[in-house]
């Protein structure tokens, strides 16, 4: 009991005290968990179809990454972001109408293409995330010093 009020105290913490990019970061991961988990208990459902915990299973995880999607569709600035925003609203109205067709449709196929396609922008986030915290901290980017 007592580990998972310090958990719950730790992750609370860690998004209050986060910025804006970590924010959106820490969306994407856990879209991406949700995603990995709808596959997962997708694979088992075909191994042994008469069990429906796996089916509900697919169906909550499949709805809470559509939920983050949507949240993050939400959080788009189209002042500010132009024509990425629109681009990533685009693409964000996309992924939620290929989950409810897998989702639907019990379609691995969508799952897994909606999936990597958060992981790719994952990884572009969690990469200007750094850049940007190293930048503001004055610190190197890693990059390479050409002025000696």
């Amino acid at each position: 009991m007592a580990y998972s009020n310090a958990l719950s105290a730790y992750r609370e913490t860690r998004i209050r005290t986060a910025s804006q990019g970590q924010l959106v970061v820490m969306l994407y991961d856990e879209a991406v968990k949700q995603l990995d988990s709808a596959l997962e208990s997708l694979a088992r459902t075909e191994r042994d179809s008469r069990d429906p915990r796996f089916i509900e299973k697919i169906n909550k995880s499949v709805v809470k990454a559509q939920e983050i999607v949507t949240e993050l569709m939400a959080s788009l600035d189209f002042d500010a972001g132009g024509e990425i925003a629109s681009n990533l609203f685009s693409l964000y109205n996309w992924f939620n109408r290929e989950l409810l067709q897998a989702n639907i449709a019990r379609d691995e196929k969508r799952i897994r293409a909606v999936r990597d396609q958060v992981d790719e922008l994952r990884l572009a986030w969690h990469q200007a995330v750094a850049k940007t915290s190293a930048e503001a901290s004055g610190k190197p980017s890693g990059g390479v010093n050409i002025a000696g």
